[in-house]
């Protein structure tokens, strides 16, 4: 097991690129087997789930190419409906094949998602979505089986915004007989990547970005021109907490400040002076961080869950009491109890919804876990404003999301190293 060995006290300055989004990349890697042609794709973050879906796509039949952060990927072949169980067991995101391949071949036999533990997260959506555009779908031993002779546009309304369930129905509406109507859909900026990507093949979309997305389905696709993945808006908002828990000056740029709002407002709320330019957007800490009263993640465009983490590890140590509600998550609490082995002061609710946050004036370095992803980033973020060394083990989880964050942050005057 690989872990992060970091020497607090370091301010975190200086100017860093930030490089393409995990959460984008993913759906539209399971979209190019709908074209069944050549699709490259840009500025794709070389993290663990990319390459875990990479090599669905090798063993289902696709010739990839991989050039740095350049994939070429060709889908024109025959591919198998049978989606490798040992992927899927280690990421949620590989769910995505089912919406894909159904409407790629009409049938498709994959695993129960994996992923990090952070509760349910059941697909019921996903497979009541399928099941009204015209898909039989069997659950048995933990294996979905599903064919559909002809999917049928439907109107479909998702009694929770899920991104998953709307980006799985995107992409089997695309080449679905008829018009399907999205309502109550997600509403994240990565679904309007997933969007744009599929209309440069020639999918008619409308209303990707909004809660009513509506897709006339089309009988082909083609081979669009070479798309770039939308910068990582959570990898952003990481390193602007890392600055502001260090003290420190950062400019970040190759990013869409909007996408950051609700980050930047809290940030702000905290004591920080942020200014953003058209593509950048600069943070400049204060001495030390003011408590948020209250706290509470929603779906987009309100704070987003994926940020949860990070701020409990940056309320922390700020001057105050906070309060942090997830109402996403019921199991996304995991890196309270490893703060707490810092020093910190954190209770968690009897619901485990629910943090109230004493802040102290500093962290203690420690041996801590990082039990899923976002939990393994707030445990860099607090190592890296404790004094003496921490060891951050779990490595394997914050590499799923992160490309080469200890790289990152030594560019930026971390002393942080992966071992």
């Amino acid at each position: 097991m690989r872990q992060y060995r970091v020497r607090g006290g370091n301010r975190i300055a200086g100017e860093l690129c930030v490089g393409g989004a995990k959460n984008a990349v993913l759906p539209i890697l399971a979209a190019v087997c709908l074209n069944e042609s050549e699709n490259i794709i840009h500025n794709c973050p070389p993290i663990a789930d990319t390459f875990a879906s990479i090599e669905i796509l090798r063993r289902i039949g696709c010739k990839v190419e991989l050039d740095g952060t350049v994939l070429k990927v060709d889908s024109s072949g025959e591919l198998s409906p049978e989606i490798p169980d040992d992927i899927v067991c280690k990421m949620r995101s590989s769910i995505l094949f089912m919406g894909a391949m159904l409407g790629r071949a009409g049938k498709v036999n994959i695993a129960m998602p994996g992923g990090c533990e952070l509760g349910q997260r059941a697909i019921d959506l996903h497979i009541f979505g399928l099941q009204k555009m015209g898909a039989r779908i069997c659950i048995q031993d933990d294996k979905l089986y599903c064919e559909a002779n002809e999917l049928r546009g439907a109107d479909i309304h998702l009694h929770i915004a899920s991104v998953g369930a709307t980006e799985n129905l995107m992409l089997a509406a695309v080449r679905a007989n008829g018009t399907t109507v999205i309502r109550n859909a997600a509403r994240e900026p990565e679904i309007i990547d997933l969007a744009k990507f599929l209309t440069e093949m020639g999918a008619q979309i409308e209303g990707a970005g909004t809660g009513e997305i509506t897709i006339t389905g089309v009988r082909t696709l083609q081979k669009g021109p070479p798309h770039s993945i939308m910068p990582d808006r959570i990898v952003a908002g990481t390193y602007l907490v890392a600055a502001a828990m260090t003290g420190g000056c950062i400019t970040l740029k190759n990013i869409h400040p909007p996408d950051l709002a609700p980050v930047i407002a809290k940030l702000r709320e905290m004591g920080c002076i942020v200014h953003s330019g058209k593509h950048c957007v600069m943070l400049a800490a204060p001495t030390r961080l003011k408590a948020l009263p209250r706290l509470v993640t929603e779906v987009h465009p309100g704070f987003p869950t994926d940020m949860q983490a990070q701020f409990v590890a940056a309320l922390s140590i700020a001057d105050g009491t906070s309060c942090v509600v997830e109402t996403i998550f019921e199991n996304r609490h995991a890196h309270a109890a490893e703060l707490n082995h810092m020093g910190a002061d954190i209770q968690v609710s009897d619901n485990e919804r629910e943090f109230t946050i004493r802040g102290i004036e500093s962290l203690a370095g420690e041996v801590v876990m990082a039990h899923d992803l976002r939990c393994g980033a707030a445990l860099i973020l607090a190592a890296l404003a404790a004094k003496g060394e921490t060891v951050v083990q779990g490595a394997h989880h914050i590499q799923r999301g992160y490309a080469q964050i200890e790289k990152d942050l030594r560019r930026l005057g971390a002393d942080i190293v992966l071992e």
